[in-house]
Formats: structure tokens, C-alpha cells, sequence
């Protein structure tokens, strides 16, 4: 019986079935989107499917990182993607029977949300076992390529197919291809994480491990102080990210073409910055990373993409904002990767993301009905003599002021880190892990007042 594959080998194998998997997924994703604008018109029904998703997610999060600690991660990562697939297949043979209805895209969107839980813990803790920290890096900027690439590809695919097909065939495409990443994980091993000590005096009930991961992120202010930076960045974005398909179909009167091809040259950026950052590995400090790709992110692609009406400014604002978002992310996530204990990650990449992405549902809450009720009416009146100058006028300029402005408040976010030393300097007062051994439980050092935004 032949070994099965370890480490970087293991890596690009179960990132290879991530990546087809992932062109599916977008293809579903673009396909439905384009279904839920047609049946409603309106952006608030398709910003809801992003709330729908991200509450059940959030709220589960800690719990399922608590249980991906205690179980076998590569189990936990398989049954995450088949769980998500069911949900393809459901839809699928809706649309078929053509008996789909827009609250269906909601509890679908409830139910991969609460698995995706376990997914996201599962799959970043997998990386810390599976490679040395030199690789952390390298290994977080291909999987912002896999997930970049597959937005170059989906919705090139999916656009090209809808003109002959229907968009049920779209989702038994990715039905066919959620298999590729199950069986991909199948085929390697992922190693268990070695018990630290301080995840053999921190093994209590589930309940306990679930409030460790809280605990662990409150006692080390940089970390903490971190998360609150994201915490700021996903509210802000939460106000435009979600409007970008209803802003080009508005603007272009449902030209699925342009939409297709500024979402592909936006991953093309996203493709770029992740190829860049897997092959340079990111900054040498990598607060760098997240910090100015917030920054600039923010700047030279939120912004331009609410002041652009042409298909060439849109693709460019699109490609700057997703260039950025790997060294962001993937940064972040070298951070965290080498400063918490494998066997602890699963608890405490699950309480740091619930405090990252907690203000992000309220956002998202408000953004669809500021757009439809406030920001599009006010653009067809008054406020169109202070700023049609800026994002121009009629059907969609709203939201692109929307996303002038909230591009600069992201901005700020990123410019609000650097100025508190806990957060800038969170590689230096944060000593790295030392193997399957904790690192020595720092002295609680509350954050500083006015860091409380």
C-alpha cells in the first residue's frame, strides 16, 4: 500500500481540488446572482444573501472551532464540502421543476453558512500541521490565488454558458466539481496537531473550549487590538462589497456581459497580488500587509469603483481593491498562523473571526436599504447637484457614492492601526510558537483606551 502524501505535496493536492471546486461554487454564485436581480430588481434581495450566510456562520463559528479542535481535521474539512454541495443539488432541482423562489437562496444561504464554519478553522489549522512556518506564508498567498482564480474563471464560464444553457445546469456543474475537493483531501494526510501545554490544561468541556478561544485573544492586547482593526474594516465594507453586482447592472441595464468581465478582471488582480504574495511570501513585517492593503485596497479600488461609469474604469477599480486582498489576508493570517499553537488554532481562529466579522451582518443590514430607500432616490434628487460632478447621475449612482464613501472610511481603518503601538507591533511583543509547544502566556496588558473605537 503506497504512503499517502505528506506536506507540501499533500498541500497542492487538496489545493488543486480547491480550486475546482471553487469555479463551480463561483459559477453558482454569478449564476444565481444574475437570477435574483431579474426576479426582484432590487440590491437589498441580493445583499441579503450575503446576511443570510454570514449570521449562522458567525454565530456557530465558535463552537465549530472548538469541535474542529477535538476532532480529525481532515474528516471535519470533507464533510464541510460535501454538506456545502447539498445545498447546489437542492437548488438545482428547484430551478428544474421551476419552482424557485427567492427565499430559497436564503435558506440555502443559512445552510452553507453553518458549515462553512467548520471549513474555514478546519482548513487554516490544517496549514499549520501539514508545513514548516517558513511555508505559512507562500501557502496562505496560494490559497488568495485559488480563491482569486476561480473569479477570473466562473464568471467568464458561467456568462458563456448561460447563453446556451439554463442556470440549473450551471449548479450541476458544481455539483460535479464540490467531488474533486473531497476526493482531493481523501487522497493525503493531514496530520493531527502535537498537544502543547497549554492545550492539555486548557482541555475542559465544550462549552469551556469554546469561551478559551475569547479568553486567549482578551489577554494578548496586540491580538485583540488586531482583530478590532478588522473588525472596523469588514462594517465599512459591508456598506459597498455587497452592491457591486446591483451597481453595474443598474448602471449598464443588465448587461450581464460588463458584469462578467469587471468581475473577472477583479480576480485577475486578486490571481496577481496571490501569485506575488505565494512567491515572495509577503513583507518581512507583515503588518505591513494587512495594514496597507487595507490602505491602499480602500483607495485605488473601492473608490474608483463607485466615481467609474465605464466598463475600463470599473475593471481597473476592480482589479486594485482584489490585488490587494491577498497580501491583506493572507498576512493576517501568517500572523496568526505563528503565534497560536496548532492545537489551540481551530478555538481561536474561530473567536478571531467571530470578532473580525461581527460588525459585518449589521452592516450588510443597512447597506441594501440605504441603497434602494436613501442613497439611489436622493441621487435622482437634490444630492445629485452636490455630487453628480463625482459618480454622475441616474440608476446606480447611489451606490456608487456609497462607494466613495465608505472606501474612504476604510482608509481610515487601515490609517487607525498604524497609529497604536500594540497593533503596529503585534510581530515583535508577540513571540512565535515554538512546534507543538505553546509560547509562554504573555502578562495581560489591557489595550489603551482610545484604541477602543
Amino acid at each position: 500500500m503506497k504512503t499517502q502524501p505528506t506536506g507540501m505535496r499533500a498541500f497542492l493536492i487538496v489545493w488543486a481540488g480547491q480550486v475546482v471546486s471553487l469555479i463551480g461554487t463561483g459559477m453558482t454564485q454569478f449564476a444565481l446572482g444574475i437570477w435574483a436581480w431579474e426576479e426582484t430588481g432590487k440590491a437589498t434581495a441580493l445583499v441579503l444573501v450575503f446576511f443570510f450566510f454570514l449570521v449562522p456562520n458567525l454565530l456557530f463559528s465558535p463552537i465549530a472551532g472548538a469541535l474542529v479542535d477535538r476532532s480529525n481535521r481532515k474528516l471535519v474539512m470533507m464533510v464541510s464540502d460535501i454538506t456545502a454541495g447539498m445545498s447546489s443539488i437542492v437548488l438545482f432541482f428547484l430551478l428544474a421543476a421551476g419552482r424557485m423562489e427567492i427565499w430559497h437562496l436564503y435558506v440555502s444561504a443559512v445552510w452553507t453558512g453553518l458549515f462553512e464554519s467548520f471549513q474555514w478553522p478546519a482548513y487554516s489549522a490544517a496549514i499549520s500541521t501539514m508545513l514548516p512556518k517558513e511555508q505559512y506564508g507562500r501557502a496562505n498567498g496560494m490559497m488568495m490565488l485559488a480563491e482569486s482564480g476561480s473569479r477570473i474563471l466562473a464568471p467568464i464560464f458561467a456568462g458563456a454558458l448561460l447563453a446556451f444553457v439554463a442556470i440549473e445546469n450551471i449548479l450541476l456543474i458544481d455539483v460535479v466539481t464540490f467531488t474533486f475537493a473531497v476526493a482531493a483531501l481523501f487522497f493525503v494526510h493531514i496530520p493531527q496537531p502535537k498537544p502543547s501545554s497549554e492545550g492539555q490544561a486548557a482541555q475542559e468541556s465544550l462549552w469551556a473550549d469554546v469561551a478559551f478561544g475569547f479568553r486567549y485573544i482578551r489577554s494578548r492586547s496586540s491580538l485583540l487590538g488586531l482583530q478590532l482593526v478588522f473588525t472596523g474594516i469588514n462594517f465599512v465594507a459591508a456598506f459597498s462589497f455587497p452592491l457591486m453586482t446591483p451597481l453595474i447592472l443598474a448602471r449598464t441595464g443588465k448587461d450581464e456581459l460588463v458584469l462578467a468581465t469587471v468581475q473577472s478582471v477583479g480576480a485577475i488582480g486578486g490571481v496577481i497580488g496571490g501569485f506575488l504574495l505565494s512567491v515572495w511570501g509577503g513583507p518581512k513585517r507583515r503588518i505591513h500587509g494587512v495594514l496597507g492593503g487595507m490602505i491602499l485596497g480602500s483607495l485605488l479600488g473601492q473608490v474608483p469603483l463607485g466615481i467609474s461609469q465605464t466598463t475600463v474604469l470599473w475593471a481597473v477599480g476592480a482589479f486594485m481593491a482584489s490585488f490587494f486582498l491577498p497580501f491583506l489576508n493572507g498576512s493576517n493570517q501568517a500572523i496568526w498562523q505563528s503565534k497560536v499553537p496548532p492545537d489551540l488554532q481551530g478555538r481561536v481562529f474561530a473567536a478571531r473571526r467571530f470578532i473580525a466579522q461581527f460588525s459585518f451582518p449589521f452592516g450588510l443590514a443597512l447597506a441594501g436599504p440605504l441603497a434602494d430607500q436613501v442613497f439611489e432616490p436622493a441621487m435622482r434628487g437634490g444630492l445629485a447637484d452636490s455630487f453628480g460632478w463625482l459618480v454622475g447621475t441616474g440608476a446606480g449612482s447611489g451606490m456608487g457614492l456609497m462607494f466613495v464613501i465608505f472606501g474612504l472610511l476604510g482608509a481610515g481603518v487601515g490609517l487607525a492601526g498604524y497609529i497604536f503601538p500594540h497593533i503596529r507591533n503585534v510581530e515583535t511583543i508577540m513571540p512565535d510558537h515554538q512546534g507543538g509547544t505553546a509560547e509562554e502566556t504573555p502578562a495581560e496588558v489591557p489595550l489603551q483606551a482610545e484604541a477602543v473605537v
